[in-house]
């Protein structure tokens, strides 16, 4: 029995792993790192024969020279790697959002270790991005995300000329992440500018007084309970930021 092969089938397949190895690597969302490099590519290749045989345009590579397969690789990489890019914007935003308002309450000092980048993360900072990442599953938004990652394969078949995008469009997925973060924890910090005005009034009215060590504690738990109270009005909020991704995502392919 011989078995054949279509050497274009198997350029296609080492394009699309290509292309996923790098948005799934970078992704905050599933990250390869921690898995060992076997399981993850194989995970990879595995995926790529599937999204292969979903694809009605081969690919454009030929195999007649190394070159052009080289430079195929290299866009597919890079496209990956854009893609990538418009879902650590949308999820930064968690964090950066949690940064500002560890500053304003008195946690910057404090940190966490993050076990996917081992990294330090700030504190309310790890806590709004886990429950980002676990309200975008409960909102599947991951099959959201399969079927952009699949329009995305349909729109720039694998192989084929990439045609010129703007680089606007990548500075205002950039530019989103500060936008939204400050929106995420804006009522907050307004509540805590508002405190900050009582207590140095306090403090010139009553200069005999450790107002320092007074606001510590008063900025925690007018931050916190503050935070809790605007948790619910953030699900409108939450869904815009998902649907960046897929917006940039629609943008560049």
């Amino acid at each position: 029995m011989t078995v054949w092969v279509e050497p274009l089938w198997i350029v296609g397949t080492l394009l699309i792993a290509v292309r996923l190895g790098a948005l799934l690597l970078l992704s905050p969302l599933f990250s390869l790192a921690r898995l060992p490099a076997p399981i993850g590519l194989l995970l990879v290749l595995v995926m790529a024969v599937a999204i292969n045989d979903t694809i009605d345009a081969p690919s454009a590579v030929g195999v007649d020279g190394i070159a052009p397969l080289i430079l195929a690789a290299v866009r597919e990489l890079l496209l990956g790697a854009l893609l990538a890019f418009g879902i650590n914007c949308a999820f930064a935003a968690f964090s950066f959002g949690g940064r500002v308002l560890d500053l304003q309450i008195g946690f910057g000092v404090a940190s966490l270790v993050n076990p996917s980048t081992n990294e330090q993360s700030p504190l309310l900072g790890t806590v709004l991005l886990a429950v980002a990442v676990l309200t975008f599953f409960l909102l599947n938004g991951h099959h959201w995300l399969a079927r952009g990652v699949l329009h995305s394969f349909h729109a720039l078949p694998p192989g084929a000329p990439w045609r010129s995008f703007s680089a606007a469009v990548v500075l205002q997925q950039f530019g989103l992440m500060f936008s939204f973060g400050f929106m995420l924890v804006a009522p907050v910090v307004a509540v805590l500018l508002l405190l900050d005005v009582a207590i140095a009034i306090a403090s010139r009215s009553m200069p005999q007084m450790n107002i320092f060590m007074l606001s510590i504690p008063i900025k925690t738990i007018v931050g916190l309970a503050g935070l809790a109270m605007s948790a619910p009005y953030m699900k409108g909020l939450f869904a815009r930021i998902f649907e960046s991704i897929f917006t940039y995502w629609e943008t560049l392919a």
